[in-house]
């Protein structure tokens, strides 16, 4: 049996303006999604996806080595639950096949569990962590399968692949990825808060790339920000880098910072992570930062150390 496994992401800086070149502060999480391949002498592929209290939510299963469809079964409770999974996945196996023309070339069979650590709705990386762990498998350029089927900047598949801090940029569209110490003193005093909702980033990009703002002198502007965060050694600093940065993307993308339309009464600084609008935000504050975001009805509240690598 072959094992795979890939580290979930978030986007600390940089978010949307990641596409056009910035330097974008990323961190790899604790949680991620594992893939057991299992060699079986019947000529299939049997899929099967698990979620992180490992109850099954999709069941594929393919011939070989065509991978068509032979059934699909899916939980009709998760947020994108409709037919199309399979087919998902199904373009995903065809392009890594496209890739190295030797994965599933012939009729030995395979089942694949694949584990995801975290809920779905969390937005740490679902579908990166799983093209990640295709991609090692197949033994092709994740990148590359990455771009093909979901399009995006690719940080979240460096992410996938490294187990620390990283600042990441495009350039000439080629990743250029750079490992950072990223270790804030006043980590204790930083917080992640789900939003109850799960954004879809592929939704929040498509609206990004209809703006007509100068992109260039913003994006400058926040590789900037992005550096001064790796060296802010006081959270009253750390606030005022992440107030600017929410600023700026506001600007952008014409829409007000969460601290305004949910948090106005909090007594430290928010900031949303990649896509606005749902998933996880970066929270600074104190010992009474839990119990403000419960009251407020986001129950979710994970403390920086136990979400990073």
């Amino acid at each position: 049996m072959e094992r795979f496994y890939s580290n979930g992401k978030l986007l600390i800086t940089g978010e949307y303006l990641v596409l056009d070149g910035a330097r974008s502060l990323a961190l790899p999480t604790k949680k991620g999604q594992a893939l057991n391949a299992q060699p079986i002498e019947d000529s299939r592929l049997i899929w099967e996806s698990f979620d992180e209290q490992n109850n099954p939510w999709l069941q594929v299963e393919f011939d070989l080595p065509g991978l068509r469809i032979i059934s699909e079964t899916f939980a009709s409770n998760i947020e994108d639950g409709s037919d199309s999974l399979g087919l998902k996945l199904q373009e995903a196996l065809l392009e890594a096949k496209k890739l190295n023309p030797d994965f599933l070339k012939d009729t030995k069979g395979w089942y694949i569990k694949s584990n995801l650590d975290f809920p779905r709705n969390w937005g740490l990386g679902s579908s990166s962590t799983l093209i990640n762990n295709i991609a090692q498998w197949a033994k092709i350029d994740a990148f590359s399968l990455q771009f093909k089927i979901f399009g995006g900047s690719g940080y979240d598949i460096a992410c996938a692949q490294h187990d620390s801090p990283i600042i990441y940029q495009l350039k000439d569209q080629e990743p250029i990825i750079e490992s950072v110490n990223f270790d804030p003193i006043f980590k204790a005093q930083l917080y992640f808060v789900h939003l109850n909702k799960k954004q879809n980033s592929r939704d929040g990009i498509a609206r990004y790339q209809k703006f007509q703002a100068d992109k260039y002198a913003f994006k400058e502007e926040i590789s900037a920000l992005t550096n001064a965060i790796l060296i802010a050694d006081s959270l009253t600093d750390f606030d005022q880098i992440l107030m600017e940065h929410e600023r700026l993307i506001a600007s952008v993308i014409d829409q007000k910072p969460v601290q305004q339309v949910l948090f106005s009464d909090y007594f430290g600084q928010t900031k949303s992570l990649g896509a606005w609008g749902g998933d996880f935000i970066l929270a600074t504050g104190n010992e009474h930062t839990p119990n403000y975001f419960k009251k407020k009805g986001f129950p979710t509240i994970i403390p920086y150390q136990e979400m990073v690598l």
